[in-house]
């Protein structure tokens, strides 16, 4: 970067110098045309009477302060443009280094979250296959004991699925380019679905989920993608909310598009994670981890999925509640 500003010093300089030179020149052959009328001219209005005899002498003088303003005026032109310049180059280079301490970051974080989960995965493995060996070395043990036995190894498989699915979540969102299938969705029924579909993942807690939506209120997007979204939200709505309060999904339209709000009342979130909040592989809460699983990537995910459809998504937190707002513009 600072090898192009001194390449694009150099050129003002020297096209200061060229414009310098051709407008010497043209006064030049102007005044050669008409023989010396342009130097007569000016001897006219700038040389009084009493020192017209010396009007080359004088003109001489008149010609180089002609030339050394120029030469400041094209100077002066040429290293405004290099400032305004520089300051480009400088915002270059700082959203350059910006891109590549995120892209670091998350590369260190997957990196990270890599190790966690194969770390992970060693645990529900090691106790499936220990009592699995239990239950069949054991053929005589009491029902009770049996399916007390079953139950701990369906728990830890559910939990080693859940590992595994994070992984192939990982490498499906490295690799895979979001491409939208766009229809018309009836949102209130995709929404009334979700609700549904989380009913007895919240029941156990005393949570429940209301939706507010206008009847016939649609809009244009992929169903399946969007339908991941408010999933993905869900999910941290329900993860992070209190025992026994309600999340609340409020769907309105008006003439830029539409805005869906999920409302959720849990600890708020910090400021300063609520700017990195919807960067990849990014964990709210790190403590979390080994119990409720999640590759950081949920939110990410929703990100991208909006912007791919030309909306936006934003978070705001604080004592009282924390809502997330996703916008889709009105289809052109």
């Amino acid at each position: 970067m600072r090898n192009e500003e001194h390449t694009f010093l150099r050129k003002c300089v020297i096209t200061a110098i060229i414009v310098m030179a051709a407008v010497l020149a043209v006064v030049w052959v102007i005044d050669t045309m008409f023989n010396g009328t342009l130097l007569n001219f000016f001897s006219m209005l700038f040389i009084t009477p009493s020192i017209r005899g010396s009007t080359r002498t004088a003109l001489l003088g008149y010609g180089i302060a002609l030339m050394l303003v120029i030469s400041l005026v094209c100077v002066v032109v040429a290293y405004r443009t290099y400032l305004s310049q520089r300051t480009l180059y400088i915002e270059a280079r700082a959203e350059a280094d910006r891109a590549k301490a995120l892209a670091e970051t998350e590369a260190r974080r997957k990196s990270d979250l890599i190790t966690y989960l194969a770390h992970d995965l060693r645990t529900p493995l090691a106790s499936v296959v220990a009592y699995l060996s239990l239950l069949d070395e054991s053929p005589d043990l009491a029902p009770d004991q049996r399916a007390r036995f079953v139950g701990v190894t369906l728990d830890k498989a559910n939990r080693l699925e859940r590992l595994i699915d994070e992984l192939f979540e990982i490498i499906r969102f490295s690799l895979q380019a979001i491409t939208l299938n766009e229809e018309r969705i009836n949102l209130k029924f995709m929404l009334e679905q979700l609700a549904d579909e989380f009913y007895p993942i919240l029941l156990p807690h005393g949570k429940t989920i209301r939706v507010s939506c206008g009847e016939g209120l649609t809009l244009r997007g992929d169903s399946d993608k969007l339908a991941r979204v408010f999933n993905n939200i869900l999910k941290n709505a329900s993860a992070y909310s209190y025992d026994n309060t309600q999340i609340t999904i409020t769907a309105r339209q008006n003439e830029d598009g539409t805005e869906i709000r999920f409302e959720n009342h849990g600890d708020p979130i910090p400021m300063h994670k609520q700017d990195v909040i919807f960067e990849k592989f990014y964990r709210l809460d790190v403590s979390r981890a080994s119990k409720t699983g999640g590759a950081g990537l949920g939110l990410a995910i929703a990100k991208e999925i909006v912007e791919a459809h030309g909306g936006s998504i934003s978070v705001s937190s604080d004592t009282a509640s924390t809502a997330f707002a996703v916008a889709i513009p009105a289809s052109q």
